[in-house]
């Protein structure tokens, strides 16, 4: 068993040699749509309304019905926000949502969005009983269903056992978002070579914002703002990453949409700031960083 700390060493962003954007550019914003698929015939991998009695029920219709609505509205309304303000996006997708979701998949794959492998079915990867046949069947539906293999990858629920990051680079992954641990990508050694970690989040990010701290919509903005204003004053020495994880049941709800609006058109406003996708990120660092890897 090969623990976290034993796959990448500790690095101090201030002890690090300086990466260079291209453009005079100072940081990078890193959008990513999340879109699954929950199988009524389980337990819901997210509520928003608490069971009669609190005894947990399957079939769980309501919760189910409200991830539901994100796929047949709220991702359409993240799209046509999103392509108002021609964004670079990284959608990370279940592999069965390719088949599961055509529709939503397509109008994806034509808006020009990178598709990023985010487990097969939403699940822990903890319940997987075969973890790389689950990961193979996920890059061979993208793969399928796009043309060519996702280069990225999130986890349901950001979930990773201790071998999870070894089957990933086995079946070609170069690059992962579950570790939450940096404002740069750093490097993850595994059996197969090294993996890049590109900094993803879990604080401007509507599932604790807005699901599990139980904040308004107003919160989209609030936090966002303040989190950007901050790594881009930090730029101006450092170059920073912020990623904004957005799921169309939350975010693509019509009170809460308006924010994430107002937001971009904050950013819009601010010069030196790349809207990249995972595998633009991955390509920049590897040209800045040759030949680095994990030890």
């Amino acid at each position: 068993m090969t623990l976290p700390k034993d796959r990448l060493p500790y690095s101090a962003i201030v002890d690090r040699p300086p990466l260079v954007l291209p453009g005079n550019a100072r940081m990078v914003v890193w959008i990513i749509v999340n879109v699954e698929e929950w199988s009524i015939e389980g337990a819901m991998p997210r509520t928003v309304l608490s069971p009669p009695m609190g005894q947990p029920l399957v079939p769980d219709l309501p919760n189910w019905a409200w991830h539901e609505y994100g796929m047949r509205v709220g991702f359409w309304r993240l799209l046509e926000c999103l392509k108002g303000f021609d964004a670079a996006v990284t959608l990370a997708i279940n592999g069965s949502v390719c088949t599961s979701y055509p529709r939503v998949a397509s109008a994806a794959l034509e808006a020009g969005w990178e598709f990023m492998g985010h487990g097969y079915l939403q699940g822990p990867m903890h319940h997987v009983e075969d973890e790389a046949a689950a990961i193979d069947q996920t890059i061979g539906a993208i793969r399928d269903f796009t043309g060519r293999a996702p280069r990225g990858w999130e986890s349901p629920g950001l979930t990773e056992t201790f071998e999870t990051i070894d089957h990933l680079a086995a079946a070609g992954i170069e690059y992962v978002a579950d570790w939450v641990l940096d404002d740069q990508p750093v490097e993850i050694a595994t059996e197969s070579g090294s993996v890049l970690s590109i900094p993803y989040t879990v604080e401007t990010n509507d599932i604790p914002m807005i699901a599990i701290q139980q904040h308004q919509g107003g919160e989209i903005l609030a936090r966002s703002k303040a989190q950007f204003d901050r790594l881009y004053q930090e730029s101006a020495e450092i170059t920073r990453i912020m990623a904004l994880s957005l799921h169309p049941y939350i975010t693509g709800a019509p009170h809460r949409i308006g924010y994430l609006e107002s937001f971009l058109t904050y950013l819009s406003d601010k010069p030196g700031v790349l809207m990249w996708t995972g595998e633009q990120i991955l390509d920049w660092y590897r040209s800045q960083r040759p030949g680095e890897t994990a030890e």
